[in-house]
């Protein structure tokens, strides 16, 4: 499945679950849009489904917490790129050729 199959099943899951919730369809694009990446759309949509939230305001305190978590992943990850970088640099100098 490519890139964009695998967003649009995300965000189709996501609406649909919202849908089952009485909620409008508009809401699965907004944090689709805001959450920004499909393991974080499967990871609202395990939510919505487990928890069953009956107010706008406990699903986007779910959707902050989550793109929380996923803009921490992905400094960590810069964070350890850097440092690789770094440390190549100490332990073998600067080409220069």
């Amino acid at each position: 499945m490519n890139n964009r199959e695998t967003w649009s099943r995300a965000k189709s899951e996501l609406t649909a679950s919202l849908l089952s919730l009485g909620f409008p369809a508009e809401l699965g694009d907004i944090i689709a849009q805001h959450i920004g990446s499909p393991k974080g759309m499967e990871r609202m949509t395990a939510y919505l489904n487990y928890v069953r939230p009956d107010k706008v305001e406990l699903i986007a305190d779910e959707m902050l917490a989550i793109k929380a978590d996923i803009d921490r992943w992905r400094e960590k990850k810069e964070s350890e790129r850097a440092n690789i970088a770094y440390n190549n640099i100490l332990n073998q100098g600067l080409d220069d050729d």
